[in-house]
């Protein structure tokens, strides 16, 4: 639990990838703790890309921040049903409750507790006056199995301890078996441990709303945020370190941090976080990007772009177009992915609402996949409990979007685009979400 997870939103892009991965390596420099990147879902085709260009593994992936059994296991020394209950004695001083009683094959059997050995013994003394004169060494010459409960509850250490809690609060024990995948004995925990699990630490990057967040996220211990998009940040039940700034890219925060701490980044590393940049701000093109970014992409390509690197042979622009042609199409996507992958939802006082966006080289085919598209937003409305959605899929050669809308409210007819013969909405110069559609969108909502 001395782990400390630093995560970006669900629906990973680039930049959530890439600003988990360097803030932690940042953090791991700086502090020597134990910081660990993580990914609150599957990467997508832009992101797997990038990975594989400057050979790096995709973080770890953490779908849910609520405990799991496996944050209170203790894994007691043990015995095997044959051994004696004398062997079972030494343990059960030891751990001070409990002896576990574990076969060959690494199942558990039983667990001996006090309860337990209470009714062993009653069973071998009873009520005989003979039977009453056993010596303790006979009694301690019993196999363990003897005195093993073995209706102990079994839990896997991956199941969540909120999702067992009625079992838990049910069984009239204190101490429970916590197995692997195979159901092999991996320790015991306890109820009071249980009822209060210590909770996952996180750092949420390139993010700050809870609908944006990996699940759980109130069962968790929020410590830092580092971000570029709007507030809509979770309460906090202690102070936080908390940094939104207005940049192109939580890659370029990540990059400023580093060098103000005297530091810089491994080439490869930097490779990655330059793509997290180019990819945010469309190469530098898009109404987001500041001077800030464009000083973060000097930075980063001094240090990515050397001799021995992944990208000793490229330069930003050569290194931006290859990365911008990773992540367009729509031909060879499937309709659900690209409604799905790169997904912001957002909550207001009377809507839910997702915005999804998709890059292409030209709009000139999207016709072709406007019935697949759209019954794929309307999947996504039910799959998701979304009042309604909309999907941008932006053109990155000329720099405008066409916009595609699901279940939208009558206001939104209000939007100042062009509504074409197909019904999609012709936004000329509209690339980013965040600035430009988004605040038209909110501001009609909120009439």
């Amino acid at each position: 639990m001395n782990k400390i997870f630093v995560v970006g939103h669900v629906n990973p892009d680039v930049d959530a990838i890439a600003s988990a991965m360097g803030y932690a390596w940042f953090l791991n420099s700086r502090d020597g703790d134990d910081f660990i990147p993580a990914r609150a879902g599957p990467i997508n085709a832009q992101t797997a890309w990038v990975l594989d260009r400057v050979g790096m593994k995709p973080p770890e992936l953490l779908a849910d921040a609520s405990p799991r059994f496996e944050v209170v296991v203790q894994r007691l020394d043990s015995v095997t049903p044959d051994q004696t209950l004398r062997e079972a004695w030494v343990i059960a001083n030891q751990t001070g409750t409990v002896a576990p009683v574990v076969e060959a094959d690494g199942k558990p059997y039983g667990l001996i507790t006090g309860l337990s050995l209470f009714r062993t013994l009653s069973q071998l003394v009873g009520t005989h006056p003979r039977r009453q004169q056993m010596r303790l060494s006979e009694i301690f010459d019993v196999p363990s199995r003897e005195a093993a409960d073995v209706d102990v509850p079994k839990f896997k250490a991956s199941l969540r301890i909120r999702d067992a809690l009625p079992r838990i609060l049910r069984e009239e024990r204190n101490d429970f078996w916590v197995v692997d995948e195979e159901g092999r004995y991996l320790g015991v925990c306890r109820q009071p441990d249980l009822l209060n699990p210590p909770r996952l630490k996180l750092i949420l990057v390139d993010h700050n709303e809870v609908g944006q967040s990996i699940g759980s996220l109130d069962e968790a211990e929020l410590l830092e945020v580092l971000d570029h998009h709007r507030l809509g940040n979770p309460p906090t039940r202690l102070p936080i370190h908390f940094w939104v700034d207005p940049v192109g890219s939580t890659s370029t925060l990540v990059s400023e941090r580093i060098e103000d701490s005297g530091l810089s980044a491994p080439p490869s590393l930097s490779c990655l976080l330059l793509a997290g940049l180019l990819s945010d701000t469309l190469g530098l093109t898009s109404p987001t990007t500041t001077e800030r970014d464009h000083q973060a992409a000097e930075r980063l390509g001094r240090w990515a772009f050397v001799g021995g690197g992944p990208l000793e042979e490229e330069d930003i622009a050569s290194f931006s177009n290859h990365l911008l042609q990773a992540g367009v199409g729509l031909a060879a996507r499937d309709p659900d992915s690209v409604v799905s992958s790169d997904l912001k939802v957002y909550d207001t006082a009377k809507n839910c609402f997702g915005i999804a966006q998709v890059e292409v080289m030209s709009l000139i085919k999207l016709s072709d996949h406007l019935e697949s598209l759209t019954e794929a937003l309307n999947r996504l409305c039910g799959q998701r409990g979304l009042d309604f959605a909309l999907l941008m899929v932006t053109d990155i050669v000329d720099g405008s979007s066409r916009i595609l809308m699901q279940g939208a409210p009558l206001v939104l007819d209000e939007l100042p685009y062009k509504r074409l013969l197909d019904s999609t909405l012709d936004a000329r110069g509209v690339v980013s979400r965040k600035k430009q559609l988004l605040p038209v969108v909110l501001a009609l909502l909120e009439e």
